[in-house]
């Protein structure tokens, strides 16, 4: 094992790693952040005899970690990266003959093992960082495993994560052994405070960031969910820092690569840094100088819906891993501090790991590598998480409606073309049809724009962004509209050139999301997808006032989705591109406006409507439920509801609260939910909520009995109770229990408590005065006869004389009458 001039913690255990590696094929390496393992361990690695002759591949998750890894163990070789160290990413490769380690993305490893399942060449796959858990990198490992089983016993395979359950990768493994490294960290003091949660996070991020700058020495790291919230808060620390040896220095993927080597490079003497960094720089990357983090507890990650079709971003809290992660920062090279926005009581709530990718994706660019590598059933492959089958399910039906794969999920000759295009399915999709239009050159620059982040800048319309990218002459643009070319000529390969089709922005995002065509609806910037999901953009926004848009990206939950990019539309660009997928018929519908049924002629894309004419109402069977779920919508309070009916209904409830079944629901939501059910036979020959009459709603509530229910509810929760006198009293079922309101003198002789529901439940009995003023309310009147009886005849006795006022109440005769005049 070759020796080295600086030494590193992970130095302790290299020896363990080439012996558990010389041994076997398989290992795990746990090591802390600041152990060295990302370079230190291929370089180790090389010289070991099953390495001899092949390459080591080493796989990140981001291209900055990439080609931070591939520089640094360069300069430890005194060389450039391309010699024995290389790179391989999306926007350059830097390799040579001479190279023997090359750091690849994870993505760019899946597309080197499907194209090459062998890996011919290649000695060891490292997975470094696997932690993270992204979809490339447990699909790499999958595929990895796989070919070593079947295709290259001697490929040596070794994860390496600095947070990591090992013994379960290792069981995954088939028993691999795991080396740990204890690492090297100073010591950092944790420091909690909490936040408003109503206020911006920018806001509480500044001030923590001021006050640090004030009461600590060294360069400050602080972790921001994204983009946009970095530029909120750089904007407000150049306001109000007014040290000009204090830089501010965004660092998220989209950042050309000068701006991301400017941030990472260390201060310059007498100078301090404010890194404001995305969860890029949790791992992979040591930032010279910091020695103070400041976490914002956030994160931001896609979540995919299946049940319509879409990816989201959303903000989340981290896990306690990231969290450990982002507060390692700041002891990689001294003592360091970190301040989490957050009580420190919240710790314990988090989450122990972050969720791993597979479990919350889009899975149909895994489906279609699955079917490129010939297996149908991805869940089949040595997964640490298997892939969920719903969200297989909705990736299946995906790839076999654009034709990717046949109905066996075996992958067609379309799949395979798609899948030769490095990008997902969809854009993909989207670059095969605009090439057959002419248009590969415009669609593979919009899919440049939408797989590179920031490009073209962070404005919704993608049309503008498009303009600014064709201006833009960074290098990171250049590189995008270098390889964008290289996509646009495979798409258009073996197509006879032709003119192009002028097809819009909106269009070309059209042709890779038609389930998200959108129009506008309600207020301003209020939207429908084809999809049935809602959205919204800025009111103030041009692409606010289009009818018609095509949307790329999406945030936030269901009911506040915010449309995070997309293009302006035109109907007859939707009329002709999807043609097939327009739906021409006559429906009926309830308009809230006119609180009325109205018939209309209607073209549709999923929940788009396209046009529309009104058209004479036919007299269809439909019309009552539609009228009658509309009158839902609007609230069963915009019933005719007459007293007799809400009596009725009263009764009911109290039945069902007494016995429960057979006693129907008739609680607002029960019956707004079978609303077509119990109304809507009622209605016929209607169109208007302005038609339904208050006996429609009291039959159809007595519709919801049947016969022998209607008799014992007449048995049981009569409408008046009938007194010993003969008086017929109104039973009032309004409050939580059924009452009558009567005077006590007809109530005499009565020992016997009056009951409902067949003797089950008590009434409440509000006692009145001769004057019908309340006296006393009881549910047990043989008890008030023996006890506060005599206190209240006493009273009534002197308040009114003519009256009869026994002292023996329950053995006197009922009366409505006053004694006789002399009496």
């Amino acid at each position: 094992m070759r020796a080295f001039d600086t030494p590193l913690p992970i130095d302790a255990v290299l020896p363990d790693l080439a012996a558990a590696l010389a041994a076997g094929t398989r290992a795990v390496l746990v090591a802390p952040p600041g152990a060295g393992k990302t370079t230190r361990v291929p370089l180790a690695l090389l010289d070991e005899a099953w390495a001899r002759g092949g390459k080591l591949v080493v796989l990140e998750p981001r291209r900055l970690a990439a080609r931070a890894a591939a520089e640094r163990m360069a300069r430890t070789l005194g060389e450039r990266v391309g010699e024995t160290v290389g790179l391989r990413v999306r926007l350059g490769t830097q390799v040579s003959a001479k190279t023997r380690v090359e750091v690849v993305t994870e993505g760019v490893f899946g597309r080197m093992i499907l194209d090459d399942p062998t890996l011919d060449g290649v000695a060891a796959v490292l997975f470094d960082e696997y932690h993270e858990r992204s979809l490339d990198a447990d699909l790499g490992l999958a595929l990895a495993l796989d070919a070593q089983g079947g295709l290259r016993e001697d490929l040596r395979i070794l994860v390496m994560s600095a947070t990591l359950d090992g013994a379960r990768v290792a069981a995954l493994l088939d028993g691999a052994p795991v080396v740990s490294s204890e690492g090297r960290a100073f010591p950092v003091e944790t420091r909690h405070v909490g936040r408003d949660p109503r206020a911006r996070i920018e806001e509480a991020v500044t001030a923590v960031a001021l006050r640090a700058l004030a009461e600590e020495t060294g360069s400050l790291l602080v972790f921001l969910p994204g983009q946009a919230e970095i530029r909120r808060t750089a904007q407000m620390l150049r306001e109000r820092v007014r040290d000009p040896a204090v830089e501010i220095a965004p660092l998220y993927g989209a950042l050309d690569r000068g701006e991301q080597d400017r941030a990472v490079s260390p201060a310059a003497p007498g100078r301090r840094k404010v890194v404001l960094a995305t969860s890029i720089a949790e791992t992979s990357l040591t930032i010279e100088g910091v020695r103070v983090v400041i976490d914002s507890g956030l994160a931001r990650v896609p979540v995919y819906e299946p049940a319509v079709g879409l990816t989201r971003l959303a903000t989340v809290r981290v896990s306690r891993a990231s969290a450990d992660q982002r507060r390692g920062r700041a002891g990689r090279t001294e003592p360091g501090v970190c301040w989490r926005l957050w009580e420190e009581a919240a710790t314990g709530a988090l989450q122990p790991f972050a969720t791993p990718e597979i479990l919350a994706a889009d899975l149909a660019s895994l489906v279609l590598d699955c079917a490129a590598w010939g297996v149908t059933d991805p869940t089949t492959l040595p997964f640490l998480d298997a892939p969920p089958r719903p969200a297989l399910a909705e990736a299946r039906a995906l790839l076999a409606e654009i034709g990717a794969l046949d109905a066996d999920g075996r992958i067609t000759p379309l799949g395979s073309r798609l899948r030769a295009l490095p990008l997902p399915p969809r854009l993909a999709a989207m670059l095969l049809r605009a090439a057959e239009r002419g248009e590969a050159a415009r669609a593979a620059e919009v899919a440049a724009l939408l797989v590179e982040r920031g490009l073209g800048g962070e404005d919704v319309d993608l049309a503008h962004r498009l303009d600014r990218f064709d201006r833009e002459r960074g290098g990171r643009a250049q590189d995008m509209r270098r390889l964008a070319r290289g996509w646009a000529a495979q798409a258009a390969e073996g197509l006879a050139p032709g003119p192009a089709e002028g097809l819009s922005v909106g269009a070309l995002v059209a042709l890779a999301y038609p389930d998200r065509i959108a129009r506008a609806r309600g207020k301003p910037g209020e939207v429908v997808l084809a999809n049935g999901r809602g959205a919204a953009l800025e009111p103030h926004l041009a692409l606010a006032r289009e009818p018609f848009l095509a949307v790329a990206e999406i945030a936030g939950a269901a009911g506040a989705a915010r449309v995070l990019a997309a293009a302006a539309l035109a109907a007859d660009e939707i009329e002709t591109l999807f043609a097939d997928r327009v739906v021409a018929r006559d429906e009926i519908a309830f308009d809230a406006r006119t609180k009325a049924v109205r018939g209309r002629a209607v073209r549709r894309i999923g929940s788009v409507i396209l046009a529309e004419r009104p058209i004479p109402l036919a007299d269809d069977p439909q019309t009552p439920a539609v009228l009658a779920r509309g009158i839902a919508k609007l609230g069963l309070d915009a019933l005719p509801w007459s007293k007799g009916a809400i009596q009725l209904r009263r009764r009911i409830a109290f039945l069902r609260a007494a016995e429960g079944a057979p006693w129907p629901d008739v609680s607002d939501a029960a019956l707004a939910e079978t609303i077509a059910d119990w109304l809507a036979p009622m209605l016929a020959g209607r169109t208007a909520l302005a038609q339904v009459e208050a006996g429609d709603v009291l039959e159809g509530l007595r519709a919801l009995l049947p016969w022998d229910l209607q008799r014992r509810l007449d048995a049981e929760a009569p409408t008046h109770w009938r007194a010993p006198t003969g008086t017929s009293v109104a039973v009032d079922y309004d409050g939580m229990e059924p009452a009558i309101a009567i005077r006590v003198q007809e109530l005499y002789g009565v020992g016997t408590h009056p009951a409902l529901a067949g003797g089950r439940l008590p009434l409440v009995l509000e006692l009145l005065s001769p004057a019908h003023r309340p006296i006393q309310v009881t549910k047990d009147l043989p008890g008030f006869w023996r006890g506060s009886w005599a206190e209240v005849r006493a009273e009534m006795r002197g308040r009114y004389p003519r009256h009869v006022w026994p002292e023996d109440p329950a053995g006197a005769a009922p009366t409505t009458r006053a004694k006789p005049r002399g009496g």
